[in-house]
């Protein structure tokens, strides 16, 4: 498997934000948050609506003002403050999927791929070979090789999600951000993004997403941090984390944990009103 290191240009860094507070007007939404993304690591950021997970990654990508606290870099080329770097510097070490993007019209699919070129190229330069490679390897990652010349406004909400993946992707950085990554997909490419997201944190990048469901988080995170009204109420293994009363105390409902023994995986099953129907179904069965 190719990983960073043999890709030019592209450096195993770790991402860290220090103590983060971070408001939307007079409002604190997020209270001295720190996170820290490690190369070959994904890390699963939950939590309830509201509970500040999506704005904390975008903060980390510089796209939301930080009241107080840091965002670092550190790496082979040392540690650097990522407020400090220029856009097209951090372009080129930080990507980001994020959930709102504009709708591009009059473009064909390889082209709005092509954006996540341009903090590679010159103002007036044009594609090089190393940018075709990245674009066509981003095309086939995603599945979207067949839809190269779609016009995008052609194409449904989850063919469009999965074409912003590939500019995130034709980016080539160490690390990549990605805002509810599965937001729109049907369930093959739920789990084929999902996949990619793994074969990613393999080949040495550090991963951070924000992922609502809990099973997503459970099947992909090496660490998950849980938040809870703006802070963390809990940081570590997915099942150190995924437990019965972490969950069910921040989510407000009752939702049992289990770890298999055999797999180490955790299972999640929330308890709504009517969870016993399922039940009640399978014992009406014929034995």
């Amino acid at each position: 498997m190719k990983t960073i290191a043999d890709i030019p240009g592209v450096h195993a860094d770790e991402l860290h934000g220090e103590a983060l507070s971070l408001s939307y007007g007079r409002t604190r939404v997020v209270h001295e948050v720190s996170l820290h993304l490690r190369p070959g690591t994904v890390t699963a950021l939950i939590g309830p609506n509201g509970s500040g997970k999506s704005t904390a990654l975008r903060a980390l990508a510089r796209l939301h003002k930080v009241d107080a606290g840091s965002v670092r870099i550190e790496g082979e080329r040392g540690v650097r403050d990522a407020a400090a770097l220029s856009a097209k510097e951090f372009a080129c070490t930080v990507a980001m999927l994020s959930q709102s993007r504009p709708h591009p019209s009059g473009l064909e699919v390889r082209d709005v791929v092509a954006y996540g070129r341009h903090p590679h190229r010159g103002r007036f330069a044009g594609l090089t070979d190393a940018d075709r490679a990245a674009i066509s390897g981003a095309l086939a990652l995603t599945g979207l090789e067949a839809m190269t010349h779609r016009p995008v406004d052609e194409l449904s909400g989850g063919e469009l999600q999965r074409v912003w993946l590939a500019t995130a992707l034709a980016q080539s950085t160490g690390i990549l951000l990605l805002d509810e990554p599965t937001n729109h997909l049907d369930l093959r490419y739920q789990i084929e993004t999902l996949d990619l997201i793994c074969d990613l944190a393999d080949r040495g990048t550090a991963v951070g997403v924000v992922l609502h469901d809990l099973g997503h988080a459970a099947s992909v995170a090496d660490e998950v941090v849980l938040m809870h009204r703006g802070r963390v109420y809990a940081a570590g293994s997915p099942a150190a984390v995924l437990t019965t009363e972490n969950l069910t105390e921040v989510y407000g409902l009752p939702i049992e944990a289990d770890v298999d023994v055999r797999t180490g995986r955790v299972h999640i099953s929330p308890r709504g009103r009517h969870h016993e129907r399922a039940r009640r179904s399978l014992a009406a069965l014929p034995a």
